[in-house]
């Protein structure tokens, strides 16, 4: 499945920084896939709703049993509010005994740099993999 493109949130302050977030999930079967992908919708509807979210893409891959997310937000604590609210917290919780492994990546960035896309995102991901 290609990338679900860079969505636009919220307009971000012009030449400003951001919070930049990208991860990595891999599944332990292919019977974890459909459950997450599905959470990874909710998951994307709620930062569409969220204050300090500037925008995000997904990858998924199922056959790989891998996800992938790129977001950019206007600081930290914007991105902490959503990992520690609903659905977002109740996602993790179910979605713990699923994971295989996961990998994070955090950086800032100038919002000149918008919309994001995955390249830089993947050479992180590797390094922090």
């Amino acid at each position: 499945m290609p990338a679900l493109p860079w969505i636009p949130v919220h307009e971000p302050a012009p030449a400003g920084e951001m919070v930049v977030m990208a991860s990595r999930f891999r599944v332990k079967g292919y019977r974890h896939v459909l459950p997450f992908l599905v959470d990874s919708i909710r998951v994307l509807a709620q930062i569409r709703r969220s204050d300090g979210a500037l925008g995000v893409s997904l990858v998924a891959r199922p056959l790989r049993r891998e996800f992938f997310t790129l977001s950019a937000w206007t600081d930290r604590s914007a991105l902490d509010a959503v990992v520690g609210s609903e659905p977002h917290r109740s996602v993790m919780r179910r979605q713990r005994a699923a994971m295989a492994d996961s990998v994070f990546t955090f950086w800032t960035a100038s919002t000149t740099a918008l919309p994001l896309t995955w390249k830089e995102a993947d050479e992180r991901l590797a390094a922090a993999a």
